[in-house]
C-alpha cells in the first residue's frame, strides 16, 4: 500500500491578485485562516486558484510561497498539469525542487489523447520527480476522461499515488476500486460526493467547498473516519445549496466572489472569467446568509 499524502480535506485554494500580480500577503492570510480552520491540505494552483491565467513565474512563485508559509504545518500538493507534457514535467520538478509534497497533474485538455496516451502522459512526469503524483481527472474541462483500465496501469507506478477523480460516475469509481485496492488512493473532486467517496474507501477530497467553510468540509471527512456516517451525511446534505450556489457559474468565480463578501482581499479575475451576474450572485448571497458566512 502506498503511503496516503493527506487524509481529510485539502482546499483547492483561491489565488488572490492585485494591481501588480498574486496578492502575496493576501495568500499568505487566507492559507493561515485554512489551517486554523482545520484543513488537512493546502492545494495551489489548481483550476479553483486560476491556474490556466497565471504566467509561468506567477505558477512558479505561488508554489514556492505556499511552500515556504505553510512550513511543514500541512502538506502542500502543487498543480503541475499541462496539456503539452514536456511541460508538466518542467513544473513537476520546479514543485519537487521547492519542497512540494505531491503534484497534481491534470488531464491534457484540448489536444486531448488516448488511454494509452495519458499512461506515457503521466509515466513521464512520474518519472521525472521522486515526491508523488495525484492523477486529475475532470472530463467536464478537459475533454478526456480515464478509465478504470487505465487507472490499473497507472497504479503500477510507485510514484503515481492517487487520483481526484471529478468524473461524476460513481459507478466507475467502484470499478476502478475493484482494479486498483490500495495501490491507488480516491480523493473526490467534487464537494456534492464526497461522503459516496468516502464510502467506496477514498481518503478524503480536493475541496472548493473548503475556501470559505474549512472547519465544515474537514468535519465531513473526520466524521466519517470516526464512523459517524449519519452525521457525515448530514452535513453533506446540510450544506448541499452552499455547494451548489458555488457552482452556479464557472469555478471559481463564485468561490472568489463569496471569499471577497467575506471580507479577503481576492482582487480581479482574469479574462476570460468575468464577474458573477445578478442572478448568481443573489443565489451565491442567500446561500451564504443560510451558513452564517453573510450576514
Amino acid at each position: 500500500m502506498k503511503d496516503i499524502i493527506f487524509k481529510g480535506a485539502g482546499v483547492a485554494i483561491i489565488t488572490p491578485f492585485d494591481e501588480t500580480g498574486i496578492n502575496y500577503a493576501e495568500l499568505g492570510r487566507i492559507i493561515d485562516d485554512q489551517i486554523a480552520g482545520g484543513t488537512d491540505a493546502i492545494v495551489i494552483v489548481g483550476t479553483t486558484g486560476e491556474s490556466a491565467t497565471l504566467s509561468d513565474a506567477e505558477h512558479k512563485e505561488a508554489i514556492a510561497f505556499a511552500v515556504k508559509h505553510v512550513g511543514g504545518r500541512v502538506p502542500v500538493v502543487a498543480g503541475a498539469g499541462s496539456n503539452e507534457t514536456a511541460y508538466a514535467v518542467e513544473l513537476a520538478k520546479h514543485a519537487a525542487a521547492a519542497g512540494a509534497d505531491a503534484i497534481l497533474a491534470v488531464t491534457p485538455y484540448y489536444n486531448k489523447c488516448t488511454q494509452n496516451g495519458l499512461v506515457c502522459h503521466y509515466t513521464a512526469i512520474a518519472d521525472a520527480v521522486d515526491i508523488p503524483l495525484i492523477v486529475y481527472n475532470v472530463p467536464s474541462r478537459t475533454g478526456v476522461n480515464i478509465k478504470p483500465e487505465t487507472y490499473a496501469r497507472l497504479a503500477e507506478h510507485p510514484n503515481i499515488n492517487a487520483v481526484k477523480e471529478a468524473n461524476g460516475d460513481l459507478s466507475s469509481i467502484v470499478r476502478t476500486k475493484k482494479l486498483v485496492g490500495d495501490r491507488l488512493h480516491i480523493y473526490s473532486g467534487n464537494d456534492d460526493q464526497i461522503v459516496p467517496i468516502l464510502a467506496l474507501g477514498g481518503v478524503g477530497v480536493i475541496s472548493v467547498l473548503s475556501n470559505v467553510a474549512p472547519r465544515t468540509v474537514h468535519d465531513i471527512c473526520a466524521e466519517y473516519f470516526a464512523g459517524n456516517t449519519a452525521k457525515a451525511a448530514e452535513l453533506q446534505i446540510d450544506w448541499s445549496d452552499m455547494v451548489d450556489a458555488l457552482f452556479c457559474e464557472v469555478n471559481p468565480i463564485p468561490v472568489k466572489t463569496a471569499m471577497g463578501l467575506m471580507g479577503y482581499r481576492v482582487g480581479n479575475l482574469r479574462l476570460p472569467l468575468t464577474e458573477m451576474e445578478s442572478a448568481g450572485l443573489a443565489r451565491l448571497k442567500e446561500a451564504m446568509r443560510a451558513h452564517g458566512l453573510l450576514k
